[in-house]
């Protein structure tokens, strides 16, 4: 198992976190030469900068801004959809095909049991190195990964399984392919399946919350989200290059749009902040999923005893009243 100094060495550090980087690297050599210097003593200046490293990483994370809250849900070594199928899911069967073009890996989904629940679970996965992020298409579906969302919500209806999505991507993919067969025309079916079951779905926001890609799976009745996850209508570089023809006016477009969760939760578009550890979900990925298994198990708890109209009534009065108190 690695060490603290490995660690740190080993992490991937955003731009605005320099300042920690700095910290912990050092922190990383005086341990490093302790374990060499048997006879030199130098734990208390080890303390000390930890201490200042630790405070530098929540004055950065206390004051992030949208961008910086962009690069956080885009960071490498966040946790994805398996991770969180890994803790959270047990006996998990994936089930793959639209049963009319293909398999699409950038969405998985399939059997498995919640807290001792069985449900049917489906999310993005972006692939957590080069061969797994070619392989998942970093996340951006294609219409036979929407027609399998949809295969398999169909299913769980049919079952009365609670349906938990997983949201992670920056967008349904936009290539030639995807859209001679029909991309647009699967998002929205896979909307309109999302909105016409009835069994509750839960769905968390665990990163990106791209455009269309997203809502696709994730109009639910309860929309959770991480602290520093994204929730976006395009992409900050795509809304810049429309409205201005100036994709480095990104940070400008994710300011301007509220794609974070604080103010999503404001406008009513989420319904519950998922806390992450200091520092983002990468730092620890356990502590992460557990908080967002917690609170998976208290929202779906609240539709225990309800009825499928009832649930499918709560979930298309929630869309309904999205912006009415603005």
């Amino acid at each position: 198992m690695a060490g603290a100094g490995e660690l740190a060495h080993m992490r991937t550090y955003l731009d605005f976190e320099k300042p920690i980087a700095e910290l912990e690297s050092k922190v990383a050599e005086l341990r490093s030469l302790a374990e060499e210097e048997d006879k030199m003593s130098i734990s208390d200046e080890i303390a000390k900068l930890e201490v200042k490293a630790h405070e530098a990483l929540k004055s950065i994370y206390s004051n992030l801004s949208p961008w910086q809250k962009t690069q956080v849900a885009r960071h490498p070594d966040r946790p994805h959809f398996s991770d969180y199928v890994d803790q959270l899911i047990d006996d998990f069967v994936p089930l793959a095909g639209d049963r009319n073009f293909g398999e699409d890996y950038a969405i998985v989904g399939g059997l498995g049991r919640f807290d001792d629940r069985p449900v049917m679970v489906v999310g993005h996965e972006k692939g957590s190195d080069t061969e797994k992020r070619i392989k998942h298409n970093f996340g951006m579906a294609r219409p036979e990964g929407y027609r399998k969302a949809v295969r398999l919500m169909n299913m769980a209806n049919r079952f009365n399984l609670p349906i938990i999505s997983f949201v992670d991507t920056a967008g349904a993919y936009p290539g030639i392919g995807a859209e001679e067969r029909g991309q647009a025309e699967a998002i929205a079916r896979s909307t309109d399946c999302c909105l016409s079951v009835e069994v509750p779905i839960i769905a968390a926001v665990i990163g990106e919350g791209g455009s269309g890609g997203a809502v696709a799976i994730a109009s639910a009745n309860k929309v959770l989200m991480l602290e520093h996850a994204i929730y976006t209508v395009a992409s900050p570089e795509a809304a810049a290059s429309i409205l201005w023809r100036d994709s480095s006016r990104a940070k400008d477009a994710a300011t301007n749009m509220k794609i974070t969760a604080q103010d999503l939760e404001a406008l009513g578009v989420i319904d519950r902040i998922i806390s992450e550890p200091l520092g983002g979900a990468h730092r620890e990925k356990v502590q992460a999923i557990f908080e967002t298994g917690i609170a998976i198990q208290q929202v779906l708890d609240e539709f225990d005893g309800m009825s499928g109209p009832e649930i499918r009534s709560h979930r298309h009065d929630k869309f309904l009243q999205i912006g009415k108190n603005l």
